[in-house]
């Protein structure tokens, strides 16, 4: 009777610690995210960067801030871009964040397996690795860049943030190149109508790309 009784104490404190660092860890995350779907500088982004890495690395267990992490990099390196990039070489710039974004987001797999919201993001770093320097990368990041989403969306084809990606694949590509607005805008609304009935597990789950699947949509006559 004794040991049940120190058990069930025991129980009781291991669930109360438990209460109080998840709410510590959301109470980290939840401003944070909340900046996801604003349009930030390149500073701005990576200091949620090293945020969400700061709280990854307290956390340890938590896939989510490395994710968030990796994305804010992204972000970061195609705000670092000139303005008028073009084709030119800019790996120098978006390399770096590209690396950086790789490394973050291969230990939130190494927390999250056969998670689409991951594979998503990994699409986007071959994305950026790609926009460095276009002209000579299109050939080996493009295809890697596909690979990462078609794998997406096997694991979870009602992620809205799939179709927002290919939806601007089609709109930024040469219609000689396989582009077509006309295909975007397709993508885009079944991009948003999958926002409209997609269910967050929480409320630091990925939500972002709605904000943005509407600006595109309004961009296509």
């Amino acid at each position: 009777m004794k040991k049940l009784i120190i058990f069930a104490v025991a129980s009781v404190l291991v669930t109360a610690s438990f209460g109080q660092t998840s709410d510590k860890y959301l109470t980290a995350m939840q401003p944070k995210v909340m900046m996801i779907d604003s349009n930030n500088s390149a500073d701005t982004w990576k200091e949620l960067a090293n945020s969400f890495e700061r709280i990854g690395d307290a956390e340890k267990t938590q896939w989510l801030p490395y994710y968030y992490a990796s994305y804010c990099n992204i972000q970061a390196g195609y705000k670092s871009m000139p303005d008028m990039q073009s084709f030119g070489d800019n790996s120098s710039i978006t390399d770096p964040f590209a690396d950086k974004a790789e490394t973050l987001l291969n230990k939130a797999e190494l927390l999250s397996k056969d998670n689409a919201e991951i594979y998503i993001v990994r699409k986007m770093v071959h994305g950026l690795r790609m926009m460095g320097n276009a002209m000579s990368r299109y050939m080996t990041e493009a295809p890697k860049a596909s690979e990462a989403l078609e794998k997406a969306k096997s694991l979870n084809s009602a992620n809205p943030r799939i179709y927002l990606l290919e939806g601007q694949d089609k709109y930024f590509t040469p219609e000689q190149y396989g582009g077509s607005k006309e295909e975007a805008k397709v993508l885009f609304e079944k991009a948003l109508g999958l926002y409209d009935s997609f269910k967050p597990e929480n409320s630091i789950s990925p939500t972002w790309g709605r904000p943005t699947t509407q600006y595109f949509l309004s961009q296509i006559k």
